[in-house]
């Protein structure tokens, strides 16, 4: 079961995110879709548990619906933009993404939310009816997605596509159900048991023939030539850190990175490509060393190589894309990366520049925004001090942003001017260049204030540099003055705070400028969510803890619920702190995904092991009550040492030591976040159960907590990751937290009086 959920979870998100352009507001959506209909499985489905009499039946239907629902799910998920009328390549709005996803994941989150209710009442019914038997199927489920998310992540994803990595979760699942239901000696020639037992080993055979013969391969491209419409997709294939799909129109290749097309050659975007190159390398008097971050291939680097230089550094996260683009050479892409001044580093942007020993002339930010958390990193004012020591006195550095020659929308002016402010509170000198895109270049030097257009005409003449767009007269037109004025007098407005590693208001600002463009409609919310505090969550918090005590102390025999919302704000509190260290780290180490994966795991565990633990000793417990107070305590107290412990200045893990101590201090802060959520699952369904009022509630009070527990992280996910914390921040989402935990804690307690 959690093998079988966390494989599909992985599998889905990854399909859906190559739809959806890799944006990270969808990546929240996705997650947070699979929760909320978990919890709906788990809980309305899970209701009908303590009615009927053939569980093991209907737990085996269910592990049917889903083994059959997974192939489909990835199926729809690859073809229901041609269904909308949508080409690849074509952004969506929050509304289509939001419902999208949930009717992709609808026929396979609700029968795995069902399968935990249903498993944990056929457990109990086969050892012991009580509250340990849920717990320990919360251990074994968790033990599961460990193992499930590891294996993905690191093994199946490398070798098999989508569909085949489905078709043997399916053919496990159909495996295990012949054996569950293994017919017992009847008169009767037919029963339900030996009907589902019968489908069982149709579907096995069903599933092996897909696996062991040429079938599945032969699936998994009609449903991506179905996908990619009228492109002509010559290769497609999955690394660790995405999807690169390959698409040839005559000679001219485009290769497309999580549904984004990321380069294009032997013809590329010359236009955007001269501005972006071109414009710095004038503005610097004898550019020679040459740091680009990204994005380098299929141009910007023949662009470079016209001046004389004598080193680029070409930094590319994914190898797979340099693969495949050597794959299918041609004259552009084979003169670049075979020059022997250029020199290919496979890792992460902000890694290699924390830890480069040369000094650059230029530094190419080749990302044209901070869309997500993972490109913030190169946008922020610790990146921007860090580049600052690795540039030499003259050095500028080079960023891109979306901006317009007709209209600075207020979502655009934020956007821009957030990253403005963040130059200019490191960089002495920042120039701007306006346009459809804004070319943005800063330094320390005043020399680059100084440069006058005339110069610029001047330096290329003198270069005699050959380009196909970068003439004089273009030249003088992008840099009239007209266009510099127009563009200040836009920014004019509101002040917007600068970009920091642990305030990432860049990515809530691109957010809402995506938003604006695809769903103009939703404006206000994220307007709203912009005014988020500290004292307004206090104040929210404080109103609806006095209403649900008031309603407590009324109606006594309501606040039991009390746990349920417990475990509901723990789930939040949960996906928060979770992300929070997460994004952290990976702020201040860098993308590296198996360092990430580490991470999760080891929170996987916290959760098994500490959830084990009190399990084997629950009927033991007395004051289980008290126990769970303290639990309430723990975490209240976590948020609010964990900013504190994580805060660490980016340029201090240059420091061989300080790297190391932080590091173990990561995998412990996410190893004691699990261990915590881990300890209140079982205490909740035993505290629960001995409150309720009716008999043989076990299964239905396993579906109520662990929907609160889902509810819980579907809101965290969606509204707490996205929004929330790049809002207020590491420090006051964090407190926010506090604030929540400590309503839960105040209604538990008021319970527990009650009770007495």
């Amino acid at each position: 079961m959690g093998i079988s959920g966390t494989t599909a979870q992985i599998i889905l998100l990854r399909e859906l995110l190559i739809s959806f352009l890799g944006n990270e507001l969808t990546l929240g959506i996705i997650l947070a879709n699979w929760l909320i209909l978990e919890a709906i499985g788990s809980f309305i489905i899970g209701k009908s548990v303590e009615k009927i009499e053939k569980t093991e039946e209907v737990y085996v239907l269910w592990q049917l619906i889903f083994s059959l629902a997974l192939p489909f799910a990835i199926y729809l998920s690859r073809i229901f933009k041609n269904l909308l009328l949508v080409t690849p390549g074509e952004g969506l709005g929050f509304i289509p993404i939001f419902y999208s996803s949930l009717l992709v994941l609808l026929p396979v989150s609700i029968p795995h939310g069902a399968l935990f209710t249903y498993g944990c009442k056929i457990y109990s019914k086969t050892f012991q009816e009580d509250a340990s038997s849920v717990g320990k199927v919360y251990v074994l489920e968790t033990i599961g997605s460990i193992i499930g998310g590891l294996g993905v992540t690191f093994l199946l994803i490398q070798y098999l596509n989508s569909f085949e990595i489905a078709f043997w979760i399916s053919l496990i699942n159909t495996f295990i159900s012949i054996f569950l239901l293994w017919p017992k000696r009847s008169h009767s020639l037919f029963t339900l048991q030996k009907g589902f037992w019968g489908l069982s080993i149709v579907l096995t055979v069903f599933f092996a023939c897909l696996l062991f013969t040429p079938l599945s391969e032969e699936i998994h491209r009609f449903s991506v030539r179905s996908q990619w419409k009228e492109l002509n997709v010559i290769h497609n294939e999955n690394s660790i850190y995405g999807n690169i799909t390959v698409t040839k129109r005559g000679e001219q290749y485009t290769f497309f990175t999580d549904g984004v097309p990321s380069i294009t050659t032997p013809v590329p975007d010359i236009a955007s490509i001269e501005d972006f190159v071109h414009f710095p390398m004038l503005f610097h008097e004898n550019p020679e060393s040459i740091l680009i971050l990204g994005g380098g291939a299929g141009g910007m680097i023949q662009e470079i190589l016209k001046y004389p230089v004598t080193r680029v550094d070409y930094v590319e996260l994914d190898p797979l894309l340099l693969k495949l683009i050597q794959k299918f050479p041609t004259p552009l892409t084979q003169t670049e990366l075979s020059d022997p001044r250029v020199k290919i580093h496979y890792t992460d942007g902000r890694f290699f520049v924390q830890r480069a020993q040369d000094r650059f002339d230029l530094i190419f930010i080749g990302l044209s925004a901070p869309q997500e958390l993972q490109t913030n990193r190169l946008f922020s004012s610790e990146f921007f001090s860090s580049a600052k020591r690795k540039m030499n006195p003259d050095g500028i550095i080079v960023l891109t942003l979306p901006g317009s020659f007709i209209y600075i929308s207020p979502e655009l002016r934020d956007l821009n001017a957030c990253i403005v402010e963040t130059l200019r509170s490191i960089y002495r000198s920042v120039r701007i260049i306006p346009g459809d895109t804004n070319l943005y270049l800063a330094s320390d030097s005043e020399k680059l204030e100084q440069v006058t257009p005339e110069e610029l005409m001047k330096r290329l003449d003198d270069r005699k540099i050959k380009t196909s767009l970068m003439t004089r007269g273009y030249m003088g037109y992008r840099l009239h003055e007209r266009w510099l004025k127009w563009f200040l007098k836009s920014m004019e407005g509101k002040e917007v705070p600068p970009n920091s590693d642990f305030r990432p208001l860049g990515v809530f600002f691109y957010l809402s400028y995506w938003n604006a463009l695809f769903s103009p409609y939703l404006t206000t919310v994220f307007k709203w969510f912009e005014g988020w505090s500290l004292p307004l969550t206090l104040g929210l918090t404080a109103i609806f803890t006095l209403l649900l005590s008031i309603i407590f102390i009324k109606r006594p025999e309501t606040s039991r619920y009390s746990l349920p919302y417990a475990i509901f704000t723990s789930g939040f509190a949960d996906m928060m702190l979770d992300l929070a260290i997460l994004f952290t780290f990976q702020t201040l180490y860098g993308y590296l995904y198996y360092q990430i994966g580490l991470l999760i795991t080891v929170f996987m565990v916290g959760i098994a092991l500490s959830s084990y633990l009190i399990t084997q000793r629950l009927e033991r417990i007395r004051k289980d009550a008290s126990l769970f107070l303290g639990t309430e305590l723990m975490i209240i107290g976590f948020s609010l040492i964990l900013p504190f412990v994580l805060s660490i200045p980016s340029h201090t893990l240059e420091k061989p030591v300080v790297y190391i101590l932080l590091y173990i201090t990561f995998l412990t802060m996410s190893f004691l976040c699990g261990v915590l959520v881990g300890l209140q699952f079982p205490l909740a369904t035993k505290i629960y159960l001995r409150s309720s009022s009716k008999e043989g509630t076990l299964g239905q009070t396993a579906g109520l907590l662990y929907g609160a527990d889902l509810f819980g992280g579907f809101f965290g996910g969606l509204f707490g990751g996205v929004l929330l914390l790049p809002i207020l921040g590491l420090k006051e989402s964090c407190f926010m937290m506090a604030i929540i935990k400590v309503s839960s804690f105040t209604l538990f307690l008021l319970f527990k009086n009650i009770r007495k």
